[in-house]
């Protein structure tokens, strides 16, 4: 495919992409205003067990399928596509059938086990038939990545998150009078309507464009043909399998973990669960709006620098790694003093929650190097180092239940902050070493001193500029709009003086990004 048909897939997906965190951010307003803190932190709770169900279920078939199908598509062997996608449906909707029957017949263990506040079980029933949709949604997105057919994976997400938006509006207006527990079972059926709209979609989507004209083998030729697509299509699936298990396991614990070690700070269970909202329903959601452009970079960065690795070239693997650490560094520097200066206002206006802007605030200059991570975590799949990657993650892991465990007991919300941010660090650290160990790692550090005086003229214009429209009588809104602009306008122009990035470099490092997007 030619360059620019690249470059124009990955608008399709930013755009679709964008429009997506706009539906996300509209749902979560509703949901924040209408359940509150407490009905927002049910929802935490109930959904940590399902992420755990589908990565089980996927085994990394997706990844594998995308890049086989592919490789099948250039030679023309339609047969073997149409084998590599009945193997994969077959093997995610019989794992995922089995796993969420258990899940369900087991809700009541597991609530026990897993739910420290017992009104989210029914969030979690409701949201738990949601896993064999998604793992075969996913299955067939990976087909269509493989064929490159970007926009139909771009309009299905879309569709998904209208149709849930749409359904959320409705199912928790109709069931908060009979309670906060069955509102935020109606948000997860909402998640489940959505998925399964998506599915029916990408279905319909597979019959119209599905191979035609292919001979059509018999059930039995297909499943002994399929143990070795199977075989194939796990080599590859199943280390990317390793790192998603370890991270859903503990996307399962952590809700338990941080409320339990709240409630031996002496905070109660409705509190706790409350503020365990805040920070996972009110920061988390603002702190990582800004990091689909860096996700979507790690897309790009992992084949170009496979392939510069591949044939060893050097100087070609240390400009990718520089473009990819200048263009987190482009996105990631004004988002941190954007959700550091601005906390409690963005979370008074979108969630109509002021006591969450503290802990916000605590988050996001930490967060500052999850931009960094997702990069760094590519770079070292580029280079083949997936089990450095999920071993870096097993330690920061680690480190972050303790740090939770020990400063949530002794400083309650605020100490469970500050560990999630200890995680962060370490895992990020870890991973720049683990590549600075193997290949090296060379950056410019006058750019990055540059850029954090121009972080530093940015938060000083936006502080005073805010303080003082307050100060005018514009209201709170009116108030955090022009001080952003006028604080951004400073930070990009003190770009341009220092001549650090400007304009040409911007669109040249888009253009070879984007270049490199399937």
């Amino acid at each position: 495919m030619a360059q620019q048909s690249f470059i124009r897939g990955t608008f399709v997906l930013s755009a679709a992409a964008f429009v997506n965190r706009i539906l996300g951010f509209v749902s979560g307003m509703f949901l924040a205003r209408i359940l509150g803190a407490e009905g927002i932190g049910l929802l935490m709770m109930a959904h940590p067990l399902v992420p755990l169900v589908i990565t089980v279920t996927e085994l990394g078939l997706p990844v594998a399928i995308s890049k086989f199908v592919a490789e099948a598509d250039v030679k023309g062997d339609r047969t073997k596509i149409k084998r590599i996608l009945f193997i994969s449906v077959l093997v995610t909707g019989t794992l995922s059938v089995i796993l969420t029957g258990v899940s369900l017949l087991g809700a009541e263990w597991i609530a026990s086990l897993l739910l420290t506040d017992q009104r989210a079980y029914y969030a979690m029933l409701a949201i738990t038939p949601i896993a064999p949709i998604v793992a075969v949604s996913a299955v067939l997105k990976g087909y269509f990545r493989g064929k490159q057919r970007m926009t139909t994976i771009a309009f299905s997400d879309i569709l998904d998150n209208t149709v849930q938006l749409a359904c959320v509006l409705a199912l928790v207006h109709i069931l908060m009078p009979y309670g906060i527990a069955y509102a935020a079972a109606g948000a997860m059926l909402a998640s489940v309507a959505g998925e399964a709209t998506q599915l029916l979609f990408l279905s319909a989507s597979y019959k119209a464009f599905r191979e035609k004209g292919v001979v059509r083998e018999s059930f039995a030729d297909r499943l002994r043909h399929g143990k070795s697509t199977l075989r194939e299509l796990l080599q590859m699936g199943l280390p990317t399998t390793g790192h998603g298990v370890i991270h859903s396991i503990y996307g399962a614990f952590q809700p338990m973990l941080i409320t339990k070690s709240l409630a031996l700070a002496g905070i109660g269970t409705a509190l706790a669960t409350q503020q365990f909202g805040m920070l996972a329903g009110y920061a988390f959601p603002l702190l990582f709006l800004p990091s689909f452009v860096t996700h979507s970079l790690s897309t790009a960065l992992i084949p170009a620098i496979s392939e510069a690795n591949a044939n060893k070239n050097g100087l070609l693997m240390h400009e990718r790694m520089d473009q990819a650490m200048r263009l987190a560094l482009l996105i990631g520097a004004p988002s941190t003093v954007i959700l550091f200066e601005w906390a409690t206002p963005l979370t008074t206006l979108i969630y109509n929650s002021p006591e969450a802007g503290p802990l916000l605030k605590i988050l996001a200059p930490m967060f500052f190097l999850h931009y960094f991570d997702a990069p760094l975590h590519a770079i070292l799949l580029g280079l083949g180092k997936a089990n450095a990657s999920m071993w870096n993650y097993i330690v920061a892991t680690a480190f972050k239940a303790l740090a939770l465990f020990v400063l949530g007991s002794e400083f309650g919300i605020v100490g469970i902050a500050y560990g999630l941010g200890i995680g962060m660090i370490i895992l990020t650290g870890l991973n720049f070493m683990s590549i600075s160990s193997v290949i090296g790692f060379y950056m410019d550090i006058r750019k990055y001193v540059k850029v954090g005086i121009c972080m530093v003229l940015m938060g000083i214009t936006g502080q005073l500029l805010y303080a003082s429209l307050i100060e005018s009588g514009f209201t709170m809104l009116w108030a955090m709009v022009g001080s952003m602009a006028a604080a951004l306008a400073v930070y990009f122009g003190a770009l341009a003086l220092s001549d650090t990035i400007g304009p040409r470099q911007i669109r040249n490092l888009a253009l070879t990004i984007g270049a490199r997007m399937r």
